[in-house]
């Protein structure tokens, strides 16, 4: 089984009762549950009580506490309102009793109207002209951290190629801004809610990282605990992903060890598919 077809697996959550669903993680060394998972499995939750015709447009969610990636999840969902056109929903991510997500996301109706967006940066390389993680294990596998050769070491759903490479292999004081080309390692189904699903995992990635580059440091140093505090998304336009998506990153603030950042997922063509916000613990340890 690839890492994609697990993905897809852990996403298919098991209905329990009628608003009770229950969700596993991979079988990985991980430490604790991926956020993105958590994020994902709890939108899926949410769209196996909502009318097919309603997609989701913007989704809250806030960490609590670690997953523990040896016990499944229950997911439990209220549904609070049913509106004419909006449909509003809460979902609590539950392990040994205690809650360790909650999540709440609108869905609405199709419909017409204003629309504009911002442009994709336009001085960035493609992602034919950069590395792949594979490449970048070669290159650079004595340069970086060991715990970023770790990470990059790992079979992953997701391939991402960073366009800036410095603030991997230096301590330099770098702008907190960062454009990463990402996509999955295998086909989506052509299902919109699933699609979403998957968009709402990849978005997890790396924005931490971004809120670190202004003070030279990484996610993964030693003296840093990091963890994800709150997700915010805003679903713009579908997205079939069976292609990259360049996700553009900048951190405007990090204070009271907190960092906060913001991106924007463009597909190859220019279009503005998703705009992500997400505050996280920086904690320097002492």
């Amino acid at each position: 089984m690839t890492a994609m077809d697990e993905l897809l697996g852990i996403l298919d959550l098991e209905r329990l009762e009628h608003n009770l669903f229950r969700g596993r993680s991979p079988n990985l060394d991980w430490q604790r549950v991926f956020g993105g998972q958590t994020i994902a499995q709890a939108l899926v939750a949410a769209q196996r009580t909502v009318e097919p015709d309603r997609h989701v447009h913007s989704l809250h969610g806030y960490f609590m506490r670690p997953g523990d990636t040896k016990v499944p999840i229950v997911y439990e969902v209220d549904r609070i309102r049913d509106g004419g056109s909006f449909t509003t929903r809460r979902v609590v991510a539950i392990q040994h009793g205690h809650a360790i997500f909650s999540l709440e996301a609108s869905f609405q109706v199709e419909e017409e109207g204003l629309e504009h967006q911002f442009p994709m940066p336009d001085d960035v390389p493609g992602p034919e002209k950069l590395m792949s993680q594979r490449q970048l294990l070669e290159k650079y596998s004595t340069a970086v951290p060991e715990g970023i050769r770790r990470y990059w070491e790992r079979e992953r759903p997701i391939e991402m190629r960073p366009v800036m490479l410095k603030h991997y292999t230096s301590r330099e004081k770098l702008e907190p801004r960062q454009h990463i080309w990402i996509r999955t390692t295998g086909p989506v189904p052509a299902d919109r809610q699933m699609q979403a699903a998957v968009l709402a995992y990849l978005s997890d990635m790396t924005l931490l990282d971004t809120s670190t580059f202004a003070h030279g440091r990484a996610i993964f140093d030693r003296d840093i605990q990091a963890a994800s505090l709150d997700h915010a998304m805003w679903f713009h336009r579908p997205c079939a992903l069976d292609d990259w998506l360049l996700y553009a990153q900048d951190s405007p603030s990090t204070q009271g060890a907190r960092g906060f950042t913001r991106g924007s997922l463009f597909t190859r063509d220019g279009t503005l598919v998703a705009s992500v916000a997400q505050e996280g613990l920086i904690r320097l340890r002492r």
